[in-house]
């Protein structure tokens, strides 16, 4: 009997047994007298001070071998963490130091930087995990999904409620026809829980030593440091983040958008508290209309309005249900998805949807599950979902179910709804075309008045008010907002 082959002899009748693995287990090669490959990716996290830290603790099974961060200080658990791991506070420096050993990137950076970094890990031929919302803007959603597809990279927004097993019952129920026809859906978040509704700083602060901040900038206009946009309340401020809405609606629409087969709505209505140049407002209405889809077997698919409310706004329809309905349910984010024949609600993630009528759905399970324990997506399994679609060969590959394909459509609504927001100062609904990623009702001729300063004082007992307006031309902006003008040195490649 032979008891030893060849490497050449090995691959060559392992075709077929591993034809959707790129990386072989080791166990299955060891004793073959080469060097046994390891069957763990080598990841690298750019963005690990926040909650870049849990992703790459739920992937600690594999390889991590390099962290990066423009804050070394916010960073210093994780460097602590792994001390093997490769340290930098350049992303672009990691790549060019370590691409040829880096299998796979997770980014989870302030958002206005989401797309730079993972464009820069696919161009290297690099899984991409990022957290959501994918991006800053429509374009980069476009981009980062178009250019996933091109380089055959397995991908995952940090949505990860996405494999839960709530989204995949929401999903199925109304699929089945169980609540009928959907023509309206409310949706609500108590976020903004970060400052939100500022005044930006007149005086910037000396730098830490330990914070790169040309390198936090990144993309976005130069301003001056102060503490007030680092760490985490980033999300408040346009130019690095995007607001209540884009922290929180790839969770809570996620189920929304799988279970009614949404891609791009035709219009779009945002009204909020007072809207400032540089700061999202404290609280914010959106109205989404997505037109009718094609009709399911057992469902049609009619014309449906998407309301969504944050910063304390919540629907008049949940003063409208029966009495006791929401006894001991979640009241602070969810969604009521308004069937012709019965309602069903969910909480944030798609968790523990519930049928107003008090039925519970007896329906096939068509949908496959990623969890491997209850509730197991708060324990890491999305991001071991990717992680296992890492290994697997493009041609094999079983996507996650929140890879760019699905998320880059989903991601592209919430940040136009963003841009409504901000554009809400031409009051009209205004007309999207998602295909080519443009409003087509605002005119050449169209401005909008933004408020730049907002002050108030009391003197002996008299107020004061001192509100400094500036006047935008409407169409080049929303085309900015759309599509940004990065600053000098920065570029998606």
């Amino acid at each position: 009997m032979k008891h030893t082959i060849s490497r050449r002899e090995f691959l060559k009748t392992s075709t077929c047994a591993f034809a959707g693995l790129t990386i072989i287990p080791g166990h299955v090669v060891s004793g073959m007298g080469h060097t046994v490959p390891s069957d763990k990716l080598n990841i690298v996290g750019v963005g690990v001070g926040g909650r870049g830290r849990k992703d790459l603790n739920f992937m600690q099974s594999e390889n991590i071998i390099g962290l990066c961060d423009v804050d070394l200080a916010y960073a210093k658990e994780m460097i602590q963490t792994y001390p093997k791991a490769w340290v930098f506070t350049d992303y672009r420096k990691m790549f060019d130091t370590m691409h040829k050993d880096i299998d796979a990137v997770v980014v989870a950076t302030p958002d206005h930087t989401h797309a730079i970094v993972a464009a820069g890990a696919m161009h290297l031929g690099k899984h991409v995990y990022c957290e959501k919302p994918l991006t800053h803007s429509v374009y980069e959603s476009r981009y980062l999904t178009e250019l996933a597809r091109k380089k055959k990279v397995a991908t995952q927004m940090g949505n990860q409620g996405n494999s839960g097993e709530g989204v995949r019952l929401i999903c199925e129920w109304i699929r089945n026809g169980e609540i009928e026809e959907v023509k309206e859906v409310h949706a609500w978040t108590n976020h903004p829980i970060w400052p939100q509704g500022l005044q930006r700083p007149a005086v910037g602060m000396s730098l830490p030593d330990t914070l790169s901040w040309d390198l936090f900038l990144g993309p976005a206009p130069y301003r001056p440091y102060h503490e007030i946009y680092t760490p985490w309340n980033w999300r408040g401020w346009w130019d690095f983040g995007t607001g209540a809405l884009g922290d929180m609606a790839c969770h809570i629409l996620d189920p929304v958008f799988q279970a009614l087969h949404l891609k791009y709505p035709e219009k779009v209505f945002a009204t909020s508290t007072q809207i400032t140049m540089d700061c999202a407002p404290h609280a914010e209405k959106v109205k989404f209309t997505f037109s009718a889809r094609p009709d399911l077997p057992k469902v049609k698919m009619p014309e449906v309005v998407l309301h969504w409310y944050d910063g304390g706004f919540v629907p008049d329809a949940l003063y409208e249900l029966p009495a006791g309905v929401m006894d001991g349910k979640e009241w602070i984010n969810g969604v009521i998805f308004k069937g012709s024949k019965d309602m069903l609600i969910c909480g944030c993630y798609g968790a523990k949807p519930f049928l107003v009528s008090g039925r519970v759905p007896d329906v096939p399970k068509t949908l496959r599950r990623v969890e491997t324990q209850p509730e197991g997506w708060r324990n890491g399994d999305h991001h071991m979902d990717w992680v296992r679609a890492c290994k697997e060969s493009p041609e094999n590959r079983i996507p996650g179910s929140a890879d760019f394909e699905y998320a880059g459509p989903l991601n592209e609504t919430v940040v136009m709804g963003v841009l409504a927001v901000r554009l809400q100062g031409l009051h009209k609904e205004l007309l999207w075309n998602g295909e080519q990623m443009k409003f087509t009702n605002i005119s050449d001729q169209e401005n909008i008045r933004v408020v730049k300063t907002d002050l108030f004082t009391v003197q002996d007992g008299h107020p004061t008010f001192n509100t400094e307006y500036v006047t935008l031309p409407a169409k080049e902006t929303a085309e900015e907002f759309i599509k940004h003008n990065y600053r000098e040195g920065w570029k998606l490649s």
